[in-house]
């Protein structure tokens, strides 16, 4: 192994057209920790939070690499490590206070890495981690769910990366009657396939939409999309229901929700790496993911691979991503 690696980061938040916004860069390989596996990075896949990131956190000069999503093989552990062998295949989502996965080698925390599915390729498990750990949790965190849970959950962007995972689990794991949202065709098809038993077009008033599948209303409702939308929500969501969020408009008013005694949770799937390092839920999250991909119940969501990891495919990604209409996954792979 080299003692230099390529990485795709940034220096300035510039928009995505100006080709200083992701750039090409070569630094040291770093060296892992007691817990660490050091990860030779095969494929990664892109995330609203890189665009956030990006957007929002400015490293004024110092080059700041994003990536949260990685499969990859490990090629060196720290002296810690007791899950792991050099030459395992794993995949994770990282953590956000640590420096990103669009990198040939990155290092990652043992506690929150899994055994990639054998049945997948890198660039196909590459897909999974972020978005199935926070649609696990939200499922059987946030709302408590179990396989004999029973009543009616609402997915609002249901074709996109968590909505995806949310459908699938939920079908799988739960006794839940799924309704997503989608509002064109091949979104409508994506969601219909993944398992939900209703598929509604919220354009037209999300509220209307749904009363007119489920008109008692819905015990669980998932949302990406949260801005504007808490009056629907409150009319929907039947007294003493749920709501987890994973997105955070500013001034959300939520008080049309408390006349109905509605609980709003927040989702933010890097809770754990930041504040509960040694927590290993996220690795057995993983781990009975990979499980239940090579067993066929879950599916990768992949619907587009760039080519390799690079600015310029980076870049590409990242305007995809901003448009918020993508379906499923946007991945990159190889060097």
């Amino acid at each position: 192994m080299t003692d230099s690696m390529q990485v795709v980061g940034y220096r300035r938040n510039l928009p995505i057209d100006n080709p200083e916004s992701l750039v090409d860069a070569e630094i040291d390989v770093p060296a892992p920790g007691p817990h660490d596996l050091l990860v030779r990075i095969e494929a990664v896949s892109v995330n609203p939070v890189d665009v956030k990131v990006r957007a929002g956190s400015d490293p004024e000069g110092a080059l700041k690499v994003l990536g949260y999503d990685a499969a990859g093989t490990v090629s060196a552990v720290g002296p810690g490590v007791t899950r792991f062998r050099v030459g395992d295949e794993v995949y994770y989502a990282g953590s956000i206070a640590r420096p990103g996965t669009n990198a040939q080698f990155h290092l990652v925390d043992e506690h929150i890495v899994g055994h990639k599915p054998a049945s997948l390729t890198h660039a196909e498990a590459a897909a999974l981690p972020l978005t199935t750990i926070t649609a696990w949790e939200t499922l059987f965190d946030r709302f408590a769910l179990s396989k004999d849970s029973t009543g009616t959950l609402l997915v609002v962007g249901a074709a996109g990366g968590v909505g995806s995972m949310i459908v699938q689990l939920a079908r799988a794991l739960t006794g839940l009657t799924v309704i997503g949202t989608a509002s064109r065709p091949e979104t409508r098809q994506w969601v219909t396939d993944l398992g939900a038993h209703h598929v509604v077009d919220h354009h037209g008033g999300l509220a209307d939409a749904v009363l007119d599948v489920a008109p008692a209303g819905v015990d669980y409702l998932f949302t990406a999309f949260s801005d504007g939308q808490v009056e629907q929500f409150a009319r929907v969501v039947r007294p003493n229901g749920q709501i987890t969020a994973i997105d955070d408009p500013a001034g959300l008013d939520l008080l049309p929700l408390k006349s109905k005694s509605i609980a709003w949770h927040w989702e933010f799937m890097f809770t754990r790496p930041l504040f509960l390092p040694t927590d290993p839920t996220q690795h057995e999250i993983l781990e009975q993911t990979a499980r239940l991909v090579d067993d066929g119940t879950l599916r990768t969501t992949v619907t587009n691979e760039l080519g390799p990891i690079n600015a310029a495919n980076l870049r590409q990604a990242h305007a995809l991503i901003e448009t918020s209409a993508t379906i499923g996954k946007i991945v990159l792979a190889g060097f």
